[in-house]
């Protein structure tokens, strides 16, 4: 009995700290008021940074509201007006009517680009009493010009969704150059990758780069130092073809931001693949970091240049060696055989058969359970939020390392009680 009372609360442990994750795009599916705004959504690829992250808020517009701020802007302009509508952190209506000292500064999704100087990526929600909270930039002389509508979603403490009646425009947000006017060559030399510079200017790979971007281009650019790196072979040495198909190894004729490669599982294919070679690369993900896996070397996606829907261009770390090139080189042929002196036969008896002892079986600690977003409020949203989580699981996919972590804890209790 004690034992299975141990294992009892052990799982009872691990299942508290189960966390759901959320998929913003089935969670506004089923409210065609937000059908614009949730396309945008995926078209911009915001979706995939949105379902990445925990403890969010997005304040949705209706139709009407997402068409006007839309208008004629291109995708990497939208995207950027939407990620100021992206909150990193949870606010419920009874939050919102909380704000200690009435006014707060958020963190907003614009903010972590890199390109929000000053306060432009932050927004400013401030109580305006008799119900009211009022939305608008952080940047300095900015009004409140959007207000809380009404509640339409919640996932506590998880993710919040909720209307505002007009959209937050950040100073100069909607006048940012497209992804057609980003000089390719003079982002890269300014990330410090000018060898991958001098390589695809000099192979001609740049003009195929340049003419993919209308359709989708991500560039993994190596650094500098990558070239210089220990290992990395006489690019010299390469045929002009082998030079080309290793240069367009390091692009995919997709749009595929940073939030999208998080959530990658299948192998991707690259510009150089072809019918003769599969040139694909792999994708592996720990926490907030990326690498991508080639089959020879590894190398982690070290930053974001650009991202401009719909061009993406990302530094790593190592110089990507595709397999198709570098993984088929004959090994060395075998030396000649040592020789070898007739040793003395021993004076003692022989150990009996399988007297050695065998190693011990051991088992591998069980993968440490991930916990539950805290600092949430003690109570749960207000009555109009009538469409919280507690009414349908729309939107929530149980985390696969829960189940793992469940199986490996059952099984470690239950060989350490019966071992000891």
């Amino acid at each position: 009995m004690g034992a299975l009372h141990l294992l009892f609360l052990t799982l009872s442990a691990v299942a508290i700290t189960a966390v759901t994750a959320h998929n913003i795009t089935d969670m506004l599916a089923p409210f065609p008021d937000y059908s614009v705004f949730n396309n945008y959504l995926t078209e911009t690829k915001l979706a995939d940074e949105i379902n990445t992250r925990d403890s969010i808020t997005v304040l949705v517009l209706n139709n009407a509201a997402m068409t006007a701020l839309a208008g004629n802007h291109p995708p990497s302009v939208i995207k950027n007006a939407l990620r100021l509508h992206v909150l990193l952190d949870y606010y419920d209506p009874t939050k919102l009517h909380q704000i200690s000292e009435g006014s707060v500064l958020t963190t907003t999704l614009y903010q972590t680009t890199g390109n929000a100087p000053g306060k432009l990526g932050f927004v400013n929600i401030t109580d305006l009493k008799g119900g009211k909270v009022g939305f608008g930039s952080a940047a300095p002389g900015s009004k409140l010009d959007s207000s809380y509508t009404k509640s339409v979603k919640q996932l506590p403490y998880n993710i919040s969704v909720l209307e505002i009646n007009q959209p937050i425009i950040a100073p100069g947000i909607l006048t940012a150059p497209a992804a057609s006017d980003v000089n390719i060559t003079a982002a890269l030399e300014k990330a410090g990758c000018k060898t991958f510079v001098q390589l695809i200017t000099s192979s001609g790979v740049l003009k195929v780069y340049e003419s993919a971007v209308s359709k989708g281009l991500t560039l993994f650019a190596p650094s500098d130092e990558a070239f210089k790196a220990k290992g990395v072979p006489d690019l010299g040495k390469l045929t002009n073809a082998e030079l080309v198909s290793l240069l367009q190894y390091h692009a995919l004729a997709s749009y595929t931001p940073f939030g999208t490669l998080k959530t990658t599982k299948a192998p991707i294919t690259t510009l150089a693949t072809n019918g003769a070679g599969k040139y694909d690369l792999k994708v592996k993900t720990a926490g907030d970091s990326v690498t991508l896996d080639t089959g020879v070397d590894s190398s982690r996606v070290a930053s974001t240049v650009v991202d401009a829907t719909p061009l993406c261009i990302f530094t790593v770390d190592n110089v990507l060696l595709p397999a198709d090139l570098f993984g088929k080189s004959p090994s060395p042929a075998p030396g000649p055989a040592p020789e070898v002196s007739p040793s003395p036969a021993p004076s003692g008896p022989a150990p009996a058969p399988g007297s050695a002892a065998a190693p011990s079986p051991f088992l591998s600690p069980p993968a440490p359970p991930t916990s539950a977003p805290a600092g949430g409020p003690a109570e749960g949203p207000a009555a109009e939020s009538q469409n919280s989580s507690s009414d349908g699981n729309a939107g929530v996919v149980i985390a696969p390392a829960v189940i793992q972590g469940l199986v490996s804890v059952a099984l470690s209790v239950i060989i350490s009680v019966f071992l000891s």
